[in-house]
């Protein structure tokens, strides 16, 4: 009880001399009083700066701790921006030479009108059979008007409205186009398949067709210009007893990206077998 009391008369002793020292203080000039209460007080204020100098810096360290937190924030958000304005350009360099390639077709091809569409919409059908356009009545498209890419032919005009149009993919099973084998020049008719892929049929047995082998349209009936490429040749079923074989394709245009693709307004119809003069794909025929 005597140290608890001994304690607490030292503390009233130290807040009196601290607040002596004050009022001397405030009155300013040269006081020896106030002079002698600095030196006995200088240890008791430095002790209480030294406890009190931890806490100030932990407040100082909080402090710098959300600053910095503010500024990695920024910079998150600074990254996002960055990462999207970098696919933004590159999204704008493919259009481009998605553009760029369908113009080159275009500038190529010396028969007939081509007019450049972009895909809007696709079937929502699990094989793809149609694709929506940009391009309808207004622009003059009408239906059965080829559809192709640099690539080769995509399919046909199903449907027209005033400012789009419907194309029947060539893997619809009511699709169907005269086609001839690059190689061995024999001809049949390729036609699309409940699973989404392409069948040429009618191929005569005699004929030699080989995995791989290069499939055109051919140009026979009239829908299709010809020596546009169609697909190539994955698999070859032939029979013991039939007059023809059937060859399984792949198409050449990956139907299932497409962005942009060309529509041949206008082209000259060829029959083989009206022809005025030989065909430049029979004369170099082996």
């Amino acid at each position: 009880m005597d140290a608890k009391r001994g304690s607490a008369i030292m503390v009233i002793l130290l807040v009196g001399l601290v607040l002596a020292w004050l009022v001397l203080d405030m009155a300013g000039g040269p006081n020896p009083v106030r002079d002698y209460a600095m030196r006995v007080l200088s240890p008791v204020q430095y002790a209480l700066q030294s406890l009190a100098r931890p806490v100030s810096h932990a407040m100082g360290g909080a402090s710098d701790m959300a600053h910095l937190q503010a500024e990695l924030e920024a910079a998150r958000l600074e990254i996002g921006e960055l990462r999207s304005q970098v696919i933004l350009l590159q999204e704008a360099k493919i259009e481009n030479e998605i553009l760029r390639r369908e113009l080159a077709f275009k500038n190529t091809a010396t028969e007939g009108h081509i007019l450049a569409a972009e895909v809007i919409g696709y079937d929502t059908n699990e094989f793809l059979h149609y694709l929506i356009v940009d391009r309808g009545e207004a622009d003059g498209i009408e239906v059965r008007m080829p559809v192709v890419t640099s690539e080769g032919l995509v399919g046909r005009i199903a449907e027209t409205t005033t400012y789009a149009s419907k194309v029947m993919l060539l893997t619809d099973p009511s699709s169907s186009v005269s086609a001839r084998i690059q190689r061995s020049r024999g001809t049949g008719i390729v036609q699309g398949a409940p699973g989404g892929e392409l069948l040429m049929k009618y191929i005569p047995q005699e004929n030699p067709v080989a995995v791989g082998d290069v499939v055109l349209t051919s140009g026979l009936g009239g829908n299709f210009p010809r020596r546009l490429p169609i697909g190539q040749i994955t698999d070859i079923v032939k029979s013991d007893v039939g007059m023809f074989q059937v060859a399984h394709l792949v198409p050449a245009v990956d139907l299932r990206s497409l962005e942009m693709v060309s529509i041949l307004m206008s082209f000259t119809p060829v029959d083989d077998w009206e022809l005025g003069e030989e065909d430049p794909d029979l004369a170099s025929a082996p």
